[in-house]
């Protein structure tokens, strides 16, 4: 895929939602109809992928803020935060593609730039990790592949401390 071409931006009434399949009909209906209300309310800020001049969405991710507790981290890192009963994250709420454009980098190009949006304000804004819910197995792996490391108890929770966000990014 021509990554010069794609574009990541904020979602907004301009974006042509509609056609939008990626073939799991929970995260194509959150864009179709609810990923706009989500964002005027300030509880998820959705971001689209798209080809200008096209609006066509061709792949979406949502970063939110949310916490996680000592409980929740490996034993290893939890040694090593301070005793908060909660400590702030980036919650990563969803990542979907196109079918169109299944399979041609598009999810890693979306998951890097969601990282690197989570991690450009780290010294503006406390979050310790970024948080993702992966739906299934195969998604899962994926987040593995970038350093994502399962929460205590909950296989597919999966998070990535900042610092590592900082070595992956470069």
């Amino acid at each position: 895929m021509d990554w010069t071409r794609i574009t990541v931006e904020p979602l907004g009434r301009q974006h042509d939602r509609a056609a939008f399949h990626c073939g799991a009909e929970a995260l194509d209906h959150y864009l179709q109809q609810q990923a706009r209300q989500d964002a005027e309310k300030r509880v998820a800020a959705p971001f689209v992928a798209v080809s200008p001049p096209e609006t066509r969405v061709l792949g979406y991710y949502t970063l939110s803020a949310s916490v996680l507790t000592l409980a929740d981290l490996p034993d290893e890192l939890a040694g090593k935060l301070p005793r908060y009963p909660q400590l702030p994250v980036t919650l990563l709420g969803r990542l979907a593609v196109d079918q169109s454009v299944n399979g041609r980098g598009l999810g890693e190009h979306l998951l890097l730039d969601a990282l690197h949006r989570s991690g450009a304000h780290a010294g503006q804004i406390a979050a310790m990790a970024v948080v993702v819910d992966a739906k299934n197995e195969s998604a899962a792996s994926f987040y593995r592949r970038f350093g994502f490391i399962a929460l205590q108890d909950q296989p597919r929770r999966l998070f990535v401390p900042m610092r590592l966000v900082a070595q992956l990014l470069g």
